[in-house]
């Protein structure tokens, strides 16, 4: 708890670009993974991109191994079928490879007979999809996509500059990447709805990263004067102060959508949702961890060559290297001053000729003109040097009782005596 708490009150502060060669490692190696699951295993396709059909009926407390041997029996090999037991409706999906119009109502007779299925034609749901179908709407999907990517360039190009929207676009081809191939590795269907999903994260994981840009082109409006911080420093420190808000809205984004995915297609057996709330939960988190990881980061190696940031590195350098000097300096009159005094000191009380420092409170003397001075003056006009307080008292009481009589150097009759 102490740690979060630190977060939300700005005072945990992370070095993203600092380590963004470990961000790249992590980044590399995820798409590595995903990139080769997708060659080596593919995609498990959904009928309507791969074509087939579909059959559902009620269980009659059959089971899947009996499914599969009504498959074989019509010529309809199992393992190119998908059989599920949909517990919740307590009924059979199964969904077989394109089949001609007599082998569809072949299959449906025989799943009647082995189940006790009454009124096939009613109680036997029977759907045909065409492989066409599916390619359409691939085409369409990367058209769609393609134009999007465009004229998101172009925005970004407009609003703060090229580089900013080649590190965006980076930032989502790296979202899609990691998408597919958790599509591949966990084998879900790819559905319509899987499209819609992966359409819809890519205005997420723009959002996000078009947040931290903001703050970055703020914190170095002001470079070509400043001497206080690096180009990537500042944008270290844009990442820092927009990083409560990312995870706020990550983590508002990635509650409903894992509700959808854990307790309603796990716990609750909707398999119509798994497929539009796994592509929405994983490009949300990628989009998340790409703004702040690898988008922001790559933005900072983009621009490290322009001669405007080199020159503010470069000011900023010799700022910091002059104030270092004047430190050093500050430091080194300040202890080489301390050996000296302790040298003056040191001489002071060796020299039995000095006189000893008193306090505002220690005992005065009269002078010999009359004035008050220190004791040890006083004692010094007496004679007395060196001596003890007890002799300067002494000194003091003798100078005090010498004052002249009244009347004393005069001569009878009030006149001065003449020299």
């Amino acid at each position: 708890m102490s740690m979060l708490g630190r977060l939300y009150r700005s005072e945990f502060h992370v070095d993203f670009v600092g380590r963004r060669r470990v961000w790249y490692a992590v980044s590399g190696v995820l798409i590595a993974i995903c990139v080769l699951s997708m060659i080596v295993r593919g995609f498990t396709l959904g009928i309507e991109f791969s074509g087939g059909a579909v059959f559902q009926l009620p269980t009659n407390g059959g089971s899947v191994e009996q499914v599969e041997q009504v498959l074989a029996d019509n010529g309809v090999d199992p393992a190119d079928s998908v059989v599920q037991r949909l517990e919740t409706s307590g009924q059979f999906r199964v969904q077989t490879p394109t089949l001609s119009d007599q082998q569809t109502e072949q299959v449906q007779n025989a799943l009647a007979e082995t189940f006790n299925v009454e009124n096939p034609d009613e109680n036997i749901a029977v759907s045909t999809v065409g492989s066409s179908w599916g390619s359409t709407i691939t085409n369409k999907a990367i058209q769609g996509l393609i134009v999007f990517l465009v004229l998101v360039m172009i925005y970004l190009s407009i609003r703060f500059e090229w580089k900013m929207a080649a590190a965006a676009m980076a930032a989502l081809v790296h979202d899609l990447v990691v998408t597919m191939g958790i599509y591949s590795l966990v084998g879900f269907e790819v559905t319509p709805s899987t499209i819609i999903a992966v359409l819809t994260i890519l205005g997420f994981s723009l959002y996000d990263t078009v947040v931290v840009f903001d703050r970055v082109r703020e914190n170095t409006a002001g470079m070509a004067t400043s001497t206080r911080r690096t180009y990537a420093e500042a944008t270290n420190d844009a990442l820092n102060e927009t990083l409560v808000r990312s995870l706020n809205t990550s983590l508002i984004a990635l509650i409903p959508v894992a509700s959808l995915l854990f307790v309603g297609a796990g716990l609750l057996g909707a398999g119509t949702l798994k497929d539009l709330a796994l592509a929405q939960f994983v490009g949300i988190a990628s989009g998340t961890y790409s703004s702040l990881f690898f988008a922001t980061p790559l933005l900072v190696d983009l621009k490290r060559n322009e001669a405007d940031v080199r020159a503010l590195d470069a000011r900023v350098a010799r700022a910091r290297a002059s104030r270092a000097r004047s430190e050093a300096g500050r430091t080194g009159r300040s202890a080489q001053a301390r050996p000296e005094e302790g040298a003056a000191a040191a001489l002071q009380s060796d020299d039995p000729d000095q006189p000893e420092a008193r306090g505002p409170g220690d005992a005065v003397g009269v002078g010999g003109g009359g004035g008050l001075l220190p004791a040890a003056a006083g004692a010094g006009s007496a004679g007395g040097a060196g001596r003890g307080a007890g002799s300067l008292g002494g000194s003091s009481a003798r100078q005090r009782g010498a004052k002249p009589r009244p009347g004393a150097g005069r001569r009878p009759g009030g006149k001065k005596r003449s020299r």
